[in-house]
């Protein structure tokens, strides 16, 4: 189910919506690296539904424990196991829905792949499972404060909706003190990481990096990132940023910014056209607990997703060249 990402940072995150828990493996991260669960805890606390005109009315409590790899406050080098108990769930607002196929949601392309689905909230592919990757950019967060990198993402724009509708919207993230020569050239470029792991959040259907598509408007005169080396502190800087701080798949040393564009919720509650498992034509009223606009419960995901790729690209680079695999030797 591909459930797997990273190479070297690498996570793996398990459980279903209304199952009895949720959680992440974490496999890569370095020893010496001061954790607990009070780490984890003020992410998972962004992602909890809150009292919002647009969050839903389902109580998740989202403790996080730690079940492995760390010992005495520190991290072991061994695998990290967290876990994430479900609770507040109300399986029979679903029972209606075993049959039918919901609009905006992977209820069909899912039951047309594997021939069975958990139809409770989505089960696999529901957005719950994203406190898993939430948990995991907790830790990655840890590790990249230790290197003075941030990873911190925002509501960029937010959408209204209509009594019974849905609403969408744009988060942006923003990585700072990320040095340059980060990231491969060709397959595994930097930015193509970056989308990879955005995109790989069920509501996200369009990602930009820096000017994005504005770049496509706009002559390469305007475009182009012109250097400078500012003598006041040392460093090579540009006078814009419109490639997000990313050149040939590598970073260059600024802000690099990433913006993703989080689709309506699918689940209103106005009645919809559809067709069940027989093919019939039906309509559906869908109950439950619902966002009415999931875009500022989902820029805590989209922040540790990114974290999440940056570590793992981190790491691959420290053996890029010989000198640096010296200086570890």
């Amino acid at each position: 189910m591909s459930s797997i990402f990273g190479k070297l940072f690498k996570i793996s995150t398990w459980g279903e919506s209304h199952g009895k828990a949720l959680g992440v493996t974490i496999d890569g991260a370095p020893a010496g690296v001061f954790l607990s669960e009070a780490d984890i805890q003020p992410m998972l606390n962004r992602r909890k539904p809150n009292n919002s005109a647009t969050s839903t009315k389902r109580k998740e409590s989202d403790e996080a424990e730690i079940l492995s790899g760390v010992f005495e406050g520190v991290t072991t080098g061994a695998p990290i196991s967290i876990i994430v108990y479900n609770g507040g769930q109300n399986s029979r607002d679903y029972s209606e829905l075993a049959d039918v196929y919901r609009p905006g949601h992977a209820d069909y392309g899912y039951e047309k792949k594997y021939g069975v689905r958990d139809y409770r909230g989505g089960g696999r592919s529901s957005g719950r499972e994203t406190v898993s990757r939430v948990a995991a950019g907790a830790v990655a967060e840890k590790i990249l404060a230790e290197l003075g990198v941030t990873v911190a993402a925002r509501v960029f724009s937010m959408e209204t909706a209509a009594p019974g509708d849905s609403a969408g919207g744009v988060v942006e993230c923003v990585i700072k003190n990320l040095k340059p020569g980060y990231g491969e050239p060709v397959f595994d470029k930097l930015d193509a990481v970056l989308a990879a792991a955005v995109f790989s959040i069920g509501a996200v259907k369009g990602v930009e990096i820096g000017a994005g598509f504005g770049a496509a408007k706009i002559p390469g005169s305007l475009d182009n990132d012109e250097f400078y080396f500012d003598d006041s502190d040392g460093q090579v800087k540009k006078y814009s940023n419109n490639a997000g701080g990313i050149l040939g798949g590598i970073s260059d040393g600024s802000e690099i910014i990433i913006r993703a564009a989080i689709k309506p919720t699918p689940s209103i509650y106005l009645p919809q056209r559809t067709i069940n498992s027989q093919n019939q034509n039906v309509e559906i009223n869908i109950k439950g607990r619902h966002d009415v606009c999931i875009v500022p419960r989902a820029v805590v995901v989209v922040e540790a997703m990114a974290a999440i790729a940056v570590t793992d690209l981190i790491l691959r680079g420290a053996s890029a060249k010989i000198s640096s695999i010296k200086k570890i030797y």
